[in-house]
């Protein structure tokens, strides 16, 4: 009570539903909680919680109001979203609308890798947002000051030959292998994982309790390694293990593939070594957030993505890694960069009347309706899977990014990965899920419609801004000069950004001969440089014109003598964020005019 809490927030060994083991029998834990008045808190996981509500509506709706003036918290929260099917969110939907209970969410990263929204306008509305930033995260840090970003390419020979080069036993690491499909991968896991465990050292022991490896590395120094990787019986030693160290020595490097991500905690990380590219920017966010604990020690934490060198020009894959870097500076900002997702929509399964959704394309199929099968892949995210296959292998789309000839990618390429997605399909319907495909690529591709070009690009039935002529010079297509290769496609990610390729940051430090093709750093990621970034980009999102610049100056001055602090752009206070943004308004133009004169004096 002496900090502000009214509870301790004790959990009973019962109710700790965090364990190895089934979800059955917990389930049946959840449910006797509820009925538990003697018993005020729980914990388990996502899935548990969505069994337990499954089973209890199942019988009787009614029995919802078991949530009855309960607190519902849910951590990593952008596992929820709007879309038919998710269960977590059909979950939500039913406790905010049918009980009293009271929902607080959670999430490192509020944006899903597959741009569909985590909740609907109006849900959200009735949420009180709070938004703590890795820039206040960092400014009040007592220890970590500064987060590096490095991505380094490797070109010939396995990542095994290159990992030597980034791989420092000195800092506490996560290793994240590939995943075997990769370009990176040798399909082996457990191949790999004695690979890396024999460039850390020779193994002196491995704990017949724990799971735990002893390693003595080259310099004589004993390191502890724990395996996630294989999936034998004494993973779940290793895991126990892991949820009890309570020491730096107690683990030194943890090699995983799809573990030891989202919610893994051990403070004393300081380097996440990820090889193989993650088209999820959701998911490097996460990877990220297992290094910046706070932690007595640790004043710097490191993301290393190992790469295979894609082919590409040095400059084209240069332009692609710094909006990388810009994308993830935003995303620790809480700022969205992902352009939305499309779906179609065919005219044959609209009501009368019925307009286009948001970032929906509707199908003309009045002549010809489309199959019940079609449709389902085009308004259920098949589209998106056939053009993730397609992005996926680089022979394919080699015409288009090499020989700027994307014919020889959209009708002899696209329709086989068509084929191989949906083998059942007939060739009518192949050839409607291919244009639709088409439609896409060329969306996402597009560069983002500015104010004052509707006229020329046309919105109409659409729902989204789509342009006439992607070849046109004026949108970044083709001219009269030789076109350049376009940028890699191991980082293709770069591509489906929102707006981030017109934030005028650079923030690579410096480029360096790596292994045989080069690595790239970032500057520091530390509080100033993540507030200068936060300053930018919300004085070239907000609206702020010079005459309200100037009427509001005065309040900006007297904010900052009362409170002793400058006013923040992600206040919840609607004028202080206000105030915010004219701050950030008025620094963005003295920077602009004092490069401005720089430029006129060179």
């Amino acid at each position: 009570k002496c900090h502000g809490f009214f509870a301790d927030w004790h959990i009973k060994p019962k109710y700790n539903l965090c364990t190895p083991g089934s979800d059955a029998g917990k389930v049946d834990t959840v449910l006797r909680f509820l009925g538990d008045a003697a018993s005020h808190y729980l914990l388990c996981t996502h899935a548990t919680l969505r069994f337990a509500w499954e089973r209890l509506v199942k019988d009787d709706p009614a029995n919802i109001h078991l949530f009855d003036r309960a607190l519902v918290a849910i951590d990593e929260f952008h596992h929820t979203s709007v879309e038919d099917g998710n269960k977590l969110g059909a979950m939500l939907d039913d406790i905010m609308e049918n009980s009293t209970a009271h929902i607080v969410a959670m999430t490192g990263s509020y944006f899903r890798g597959d741009a569909v929204p985590i909740l609907t306008p109006d849900a959200e509305a009735r949420f009180s947002q709070v938004t703590y930033t890795y820039y206040e995260q960092l400014n009040g840090y007592k220890y970590l000051k500064s987060l590096g970003l490095g991505y380094h390419f490797y070109s010939g020979g396995k990542y095994i030959d290159a990992l030597k080069e980034v791989l420092d036993l000195s800092k506490k690491t996560i290793i994240h292998i590939p995943n075997v499909n990769s370009r990176e991968s040798t399909g082996r896991k457990y191949t790999e994982v004695d690979a890396i465990v024999d460039l850390i050292g020779q193994v002196r022991e491995k704990n017949s309790k724990t799971g735990i490896l002893t390693v003595r590395a080259k310099g004589g120094k004993l390191l502890k390694v724990a395996d996630l990787v294989s999936d034998d019986d004494m993973r779940a030693n290793v895991l126990s293990y892991l949820r009890s160290v309570r020491k730096k020595e107690d683990m030194d490097i943890i090699i995983a593939l799809g573990m030891a991500k989202e919610g893994f905690d051990w403070p004393w990380c300081e380097h996440v070594l990820t090889i193989g590219y993650r088209s999820s920017l959701t998911e490097v966010v996460q990877i990220i957030g297992r290094a910046t604990r706070d932690c007595e020690g640790k004043t710097h934490a490191q993301f290393t993505n190992l790469i295979a060198a894609p082919d590409a020009e040095d400059e084209d894959v240069q332009a692609s890694v710094n909006d990388l870097l810009k994308a993830i500076a935003l995303s620790l900002l809480m700022r969205d960069v992902l352009a939305p997702n499309i779906r179609f929509k065919p005219r044959s399964s609209m009501k009368p009347g019925e307009k286009a959704g948001e970032n929906e394309i509707i199908l003309e199929d009045g002549e010809h309706p489309v199959s019940e099968r079609v449709r389902n892949i085009l308004e259920n995210g098949g589209v998106q899977d056939v053009i993730a296959a397609l992005l996926s292998r680089p022979k394919a789309i080699a015409p288009a990014v090499l020989d700027n000839d994307p014919k020889m990618t959209t009708e002899i390429e696209l329709p086989k990965v068509i084929m191989e997605v949906f083998p059942d399909l007939t060739p009518d319907e192949r050839e409607t899920v291919k244009e639709a495909a088409k439609t896409q690529l060329i969306l996402q591709t597009a560069q983002p419609v500015h104010p004052g070009e509707q006229e020329e690009s046309g919105q109409g039935e659409l729902g989204i801004s789509v342009r006439e002529d992607p070849d046109d010079p004026k949108y970044g297509g083709k001219d009269d000069e030789e076109q350049k290769p376009s940028r890699a496609e191991i980082l293709r990610i770069a591509d489906k950004l929102l707006n981030v390729g017109e934030l005028d940051i650079d923030l690579i430090d410096r480029i360096n001969p790596f292994c045989g093709a080069y690595e790239i750093l970032s500057k520091s990621m530390d509080a100033p440089t993540l507030k200068t970034i936060q300053d930018r980009v919300s004085a070239q999102s907000s609206a702020v014109s010079e005459e309200e610049a100037v009427m509001l100056w005065a309040d900006v001055k007297e904010f900052c003598k009362k409170e002793g602090r400058e006013p923040s752009v992600t206040a919840s206070e609607p004028f202080e964020r206000r105030l915010g943004e004219v701050l950030a308004f008025v620094r963005a133009q003295k920077a602009r005019k004092l490069r401005e004169e720089q430029e006129a004096k060179a």
